[in-house]
């Protein structure tokens, strides 16, 4: 098991070499949030607030493609194994494929992990989502089955972060309030999406590269319950206005998602729509105009850095 600290010497503040349009990249990643169509069933529209209307932080957006070619509907493995190595997923198993990724995708995922390029290119880089102790109780070999993110990590061979740093408020849960957590019996405080944006602000400045995971909305999408999806869309909306506030200058972020769902009510399943690519700071527009669909967006962080 690789602890906090030990990962901290690979992936903390102090790799050399200078960045070339941005002090730091931050990637949150939002699972099944697709561009609505702004009616009855698009909550993402409907509710209170406007997910959309995020331009009142500065952000400039763009509708990008998540088919990449393939017919059918898209799903959670290939679509991220796209986003987090820039390579099409769809085209190489020739179909869309749902849940955890398999052999294959883990494969791409070893060998191109945008985690792992910016680390063998002297970056740092954190994917800072807290993990429960039960993820440490898994082997090894389960481990690597498991979502594209985890998959992700390990390939970069990065720490993961635990309950204590969550405590300590270097990294933030999943679901962002940690009333899982409190749920599950564990002793840990109950945030306000907005602290947890504020928390997770203040630690991107460790790391050259930051990723953070929000999938609360994939799972609201699939109920069809109104009332649960726009509790989950005014939480993640408090938790980004409130990151964006707190963020450090020089800091560009970026903020897309896998597949649509949560933006169409009248289906249970995920949908055909493209998904949002949003960005505040440094070289946003830059990220519109390089980014048509999900595998532009690891070639372009890339891009960001001075890499041999």
């Amino acid at each position: 098991m690789t602890t906090r600290r030990e990962g901290e010497r690979r992936a903390g503040s102090d790799a050399s070499g200078p960045v070339r349009f941005s002090d730091r990249v931050v990637l949150i990643f939002v699972d099944g949030l697709g561009v609505g169509d702004g009616g009855r069933d698009d909550p993402t529209r409907t509710y209170s607030g406007d997910l959309f209307d995020w331009s009142r932080s500065g952000a400039a957006w763009r509708p990008i493609d998540a088919l990449l070619g393939i017919s059918g509907i898209p799903q959670s493995a290939t679509g991220q194994t796209s986003l987090f190595t820039g390579r099409n997923a769809q085209a190489v198993l020739g179909h869309h494929s749902t849940g955890f990724p398999g052999p294959v995708l883990r494969e791409m995922l070893r060998e191109h992990s945008l985690l792992k390029t910016l680390i063998e290119h002297s970056r740092s880089a954190a994917f800072l989502n807290a993990f429960r102790p039960l993820f440490w109780e898994l082997s090894e070999a389960k481990r690597w089955t498991l979502s594209a993110s985890t998959v992700a990590n390990l390939a970069a061979d990065l720490p993961f972060f635990t309950l204590d740093d969550l405590a300590s408020e270097r990294s933030v849960y999943q679901d962002v309030t940690n009333g899982d957590l409190r749920r599950r019996g564990f002793d840990v405080p109950e945030w306000t999406p907005g602290h947890a944006g504020r928390v997770l602000a203040r630690n991107v400045g460790r790391f050259d590269f930051t990723l953070f995971e929000y999938f609360k909305t994939d799972k609201a999408g699939h109920t069809q319950d109104r009332e649960s999806c726009e509790s989950v869309l005014q939480e993640l909306d408090g938790f980004v206005r409130a990151y964006l506030e707190a963020v450090p200058p020089g800091t560009l972020t970026l903020l897309t998602s896998d597949h649509g769902n949560i933006e169409d009510l009248g289906t249970r399943s995920h949908t055909i729509n493209p998904v949002p690519l949003m960005a505040w700071g440094p070289g946003e527009t830059d990220a519109l105009a390089a980014c048509a669909d999900l595998t532009d967006i690891a070639p372009f962080i890339l891009s960001r850095f001075v890499l041999p």
